[in-house]
């Protein structure tokens, strides 16, 4: 017999930010089972269930992984359901209507030759104690081939698109040109069919047959360019596309400039009006500026983190939320909207903030574009070093965090420091308000970069100055 403590601790397969990740070569049958089987008898100490549901992204080694998984879950003496390729939120969406487990075999925007496994209690995302629980878990279990074959339900994609359309009017986009940035992302056999029930126009655009790794919070250069001839030759009033796993949202205005994330939910949140939000601290501070929120709660960065926020917030405050510098908006508690009701979703979504957004535009007859205007007039930008080791960057960070003003001098830096920030990886804010913070991707050998000034180029020119220093350190 094998054990899952084993399997997993030798297996290079680690938790980050969200979910467990690492190299395809690593996620072997045994590996992704070991992850199930402890998965599913730590759900099992706190809650009853007979099926677990399990889905995939595009990626070409997502289903294999899935293979494994419902491998291990029919082992246990449990059904599975199996949901295809389809968005995450549109998974856990399912999975807490039914009060079962699940697992989404994603590796959302990270490199395509790696992947990973997120995990669902039937109450939401598991917690970082659920994740110790889960690699100390001595699972016995052991692996019988052939593989099962899948077939796929589509009852939680039919179900995450009513979601949504329920929630507005049949006629409200109509009249809007809207184009749909498919790529290889799970969502992209939904989000057309989805704008078109709502009255849009849809145009459906840059759909590829190999995966494609978008990184909502760096956008690449040729996305730009893409995003300003589309915008400009088709006629759109927005864009909309996503991450692989369809959780985070990429969102480009009628020029075709895409949106910041953070800003993205702060528009997303004043349309809902939420009383509280709880926000990681890597996000734009003109969130706590507009004065729009009862109360703004910082966090470490990462889902879990959020989520944990909300159980303080829920006792004070009727309508919470939160989201993420990369867009991914939590819905922490039901509310309504106009006639409408919808139930919390407390998981990474991207289709609520564009729908909210684009509905916003609509009710005030403006373009995108205008939304923006009445905010503080505060700019983010971000960037990451890719194969950086995540040994370096903590070495790094440790380092400044000891002596910050020393370790910010030595990357070309003069001006004076006014705070220092360490809840997740090392923040400076500076004399002039402008903000550098540094920090290891969770997910990836990457060494993250986040800048704010009054100024988007200035923000920029942090993020370059900063990371152009920052890679010297590895050569």
């Amino acid at each position: 017999m094998l054990n899952s403590r084993h399997i997993i601790a030798s297996s290079n397969i680690a938790f980050g930010t969200s979910g467990a990740r690492g190299l395809v070569v690593d996620f072997k049958p045994e590996v992704c089972a070991a992850f199930a089987h402890a998965f599913i008898d730590v759900m099992a100490e706190d809650f009853i269930f007979d099926t677990v549901a399990l889905s995939i992204d595009n990626r070409p080694s997502s289903y294999a992984m899935a293979q494994a998984c419902a491998q291990a879950i029919i082992a246990k003496g449990l059904k599975v359901v199996y949901y295809g390729v389809i968005p995450t939120p549109a998974l856990a969406n399912q999975s807490l209507q039914d009060e079962i487990p699940a697992i989404m075999v994603t590796g959302s925007h990270i490199p395509f030759d790696r992947n990973g496994l997120k995990f669902y209690r039937p109450d939401g995302e598991i917690t970082k104690a659920d994740e110790l629980s889960i690699l100390q878990r001595e699972s016995a279990f052991s692996i019988a081939l052939p593989l099962p074959e899948l077939t796929a339900s589509s009852l939680a994609a039919d179900n995450y698109m009513a979601r949504y359309t329920s929630l507005f009017a049949a006629d409200t986009l109509a009249g809007k040109r809207i184009g749909v940035y498919e790529h290889s992302s799970a969502g992209r056999e939904l989000y057309a069919k989805m704008l078109t029930q709502l009255g849009a126009e849809v145009i459906s655009i840059g759909r590829s047959d190999e995966f494609v790794p978008i990184d909502t919070e760096a956008v690449a250069e040729e996305d730009k360019v893409k995003a300003l001839k589309w915008a400009s030759g088709l006629k759109l009033d927005a864009i909309f596309s996503t991450d692989g796993d369809g959780d985070r949202p990429l969102v480009a205005d009628e020029q075709g400039e895409w949106l910041r994330g953070d800003i993205l939910g702060l528009l997303c949140a004043k349309a809902l009006r939420i009383e509280a939000l709880a926000v990681p601290v890597s996000c734009n501070t003109a969130i706590a500026k507009s004065g729009l929120f009862k109360h703004v709660e910082l966090t470490k960065i990462g889902s879990p983190y959020v989520i944990a926020a909300f159980a303080g917030l829920s006792a004070d405050y009727a309508r919470i939320a939160g989201f993420e510098a990369n867009g991914g908006f939590l819905l922490g508690s039901d509310i309504t909207f106009g006639n409408n009701a919808i139930t919390a979703l407390p998981t990474r979504d991207a289709v609520l903030p564009f729908l909210m957004l684009l509905a916003s535009a609509v009710s005030a007859k403006v373009p995108m574009s205008h939304l923006l205007q009445d905010l503080p007039q505060r700019f983010t930008h971000s960037d990451r070093i890719q194969n950086f080791s995540t040994a370096l960057s903590k070495q790094i960070i440790a380092d400044a965090q000891q002596a910050p003003g020393t370790f910010m001098r030595s990357i070309g830096f003069s001006l004076g420091i006014k705070s220092v920030d360490t809840t997740d990886g090392l923040r400076i804010t500076f004399s002039d308000d402008a903000v550098i913070h540094l920090r290891p991707s969770g997910n990836a050998p990457e060494l993250r970069c986040y800048a704010e000034s009054s100024s988007a180029p200035a923000a920029a020119t942090l993020v370059e100055h900063t990371l152009t220093q920052l890679k010297k350190l590895s050569e």
